[in-house]
């Protein structure tokens, strides 16, 4: 029914695939001049598993503060076997185009932090490490990504 896409939770330096995971995320943090995250394999295993979950229950959501350790979490999901990393992590960093610099919640140029809450995450200035999973379905790819520490926190600046 569902597999994981191998080796997800790998070091990227051996791993090509989390390396473009985690150079997209920094190519968004270079542009707005914040430091470069660090791959965390315990975030990947963490990942992995929720990717898993969501590839057999076949649909989106987000894991609960305490499944998550208090990490922050981005998904994603399209068709399976037609994405790169560049698109999964671009359709997070396309939110900037809403974006506005401010004070978490009032980040968003539309009034709301979800149009956002995506990009904010990635581009957020105390966040140091990240690591990624993908799992698939028969139909979807599920990409799950972690935060350490989480983002998005109310009266904080991004960046």
């Amino acid at each position: 029914m569902f597999a994981p896409i191998a080796a997800q939770a790998e070091r990227p330096e051996t791993n090509t695939f989390a390396e473009q995971l985690l150079e997209n995320h920094n190519d968004a943090r270079d542009n707005v001049g914040v430091p470069r995250l660090e791959w965390s394999q315990r975030l990947a295993r963490q990942a992995q598993s929720w990717a898993e979950q969501l590839a057999q229950e076949g649909r989106m959501r987000h894991s609960t503060h305490e499944q998550r350790a208090q990490a922050g979490e981005n998904l994603w999901m399209g068709s399976a076997g037609y994405f790169g990393a560049d698109v999964m992590i671009g359709s997070f960093v396309d939110e900037r185009r809403y974006f506005r610099r401010g004070t978490f919640p009032n980040v968003s140029t539309t009034g709301q932090w979800s149009d956002v809450g995506h990009y904010t995450q990635v581009i957020w200035r105390e966040t140091r490490e990240v690591g990624c999973a993908v799992a698939r379905n028969d139909e979807n790819d599920f990409l799950v990504c972690r935060y350490w520490p989480a983002g998005n926190t109310y009266d904080r600046p991004v960046y």
